[in-house]
């Protein structure tokens, strides 16, 4: 590991000798140059650079984190020289914090032994960020990768984690995971189910794992992802619409209904939407309440020296009134008028 300049010498000889970075790029006119060379070159000179960025990355956040710390101990306990330090060098504190998180992730992984301080130039910016954020079963899957030597992008992180989650989960039946095994079903169409299907109640998971049982085939498994998610939208939905919750709808029947006669997706977009009106009718509600307020203070403050002010407040009456009146085309053929009771 090089070491920190310590004097404004020790900085200047630093400097003379900047990372290496020169890269011979492709001429995008020579037409001599197959396609497939050309996007290489290119890709060989992105890796460099983005993990030359991960490594100052990183390194930044354990400056950041010293400079915090520092001020912790023996600063005034409020922040302010960090702050101060962050605005002379045109940092967030959000970005600031998001690097120490990024620096905390790295040594983490280095002090527990899971990933050697090389291979970390195994991994692109967007992959170790990723990496970081997983559980620790998929860092350990995708450091020992690194540790091989593997390349490791976000791509392969994700590809990673659809395989654990795929393998691991006790939502999928074991002829699908058998699948998932000798690869006829690919894991990442298995991922995205998993995690639909954790949103659902236990009866529903049911229904769903002996559908997939007894046909463990992609295409089942597209339509099963698709038929969870509106499941659960539907249920999310439903629990949030008065006009639902007032009755004494069975909502688990009706849903089973809609299961058999095929039309979940349609039934689930209903609910949804119905919970969207309420909200827009609550907020629209408000907005109008505010408007009237605001028109009534502004008749008491103003008079006849205002009459472009009066006037105002008659052109408004139309939405500020018991009454709300809006034309929907510029012809006014169509016009919507709502009433507000309220108690």
């Amino acid at each position: 590991m090089p070491p920190v300049p310590e004097t404004p010498e020790d900085l200047a000889a630093a400097l003379s000798e900047p990372a290496d970075l020169d890269f011979q790029l492709p001429d995008p006119e020579d037409e001599e140059i197959p396609e497939l060379e050309f996007q290489q070159q290119l890709d060989n000179a992105w890796l460099v650079c983005d993990r030359f960025d991960l490594q100052t990355e990183i390194w930044r956040g354990r400056i950041l984190r010293v400079v915090r710390d520092r001020e912790k101990k023996g600063g005034e306990g409020r922040g302010t020289g960090f702050l101060n330090w962050l605005k002379e060098r045109e940092i967030t504190k959000s970005q600031a914090y998001s690097l120490i998180q990024l620096a905390n992730s790295a040594d983490t992984l280095l002090e527990d032994g899971q990933l050697e301080p090389s291979a970390i130039r195994s991994f692109s910016k967007r992959a170790f960020i990723e990496t970081s954020k997983s559980s620790p079963e998929i860092q350990q899957l995708v450091t020992d990768a690194a540790n091989k030597g593997d390349r490791i992008t976000r791509r392969e992180v994700r590809q990673l984690a659809d395989e654990w989650m795929a393998m691991s989960s006790d939502l999928l039946p074991e002829e699908v995971k058998e699948k998932a095994a000798n690869g006829s079903v690919p894991t990442r169409y298995l991922a995205p189910l998993v995690r639909e299907m954790e949103k659902l109640p236990e009866s529903h998971q049911t229904a769903l794992q002996e559908e997939i049982a007894g046909s463990p085939d992609v295409d089942t498994v597209k339509q099963l992802t698709s038929n969870a998610r509106s499941l659960s939208k539907y249920l999310d939905a439903a629990a949030q619409v008065q006009a639902i919750n007032q009755t004494s709808l069975d909502v688990e029947m009706a849903l089973e209904e809609a299961l058999r006669v095929g039309c979940l997706n349609t039934t689930a977009d209903l609910v949804r939407q119905a919970s969207q009106l309420e909200q827009t009718i609550a907020k629209l509600y408000t907005t109008w309440k505010r408007v009237g307020s605001l028109a009534d203070r502004l008749y008491v403050d103003t008079g006849a020296s205002t009459p472009n002010l009066r006037s105002l407040l008659t052109a408004l009456e139309r939405i500020s009134g018991e009454v709300i009146e809006l034309q929907l085309d510029e012809e006014g053929e169509r016009t919507v008028r709502l009433r507000v009771l309220s108690e």
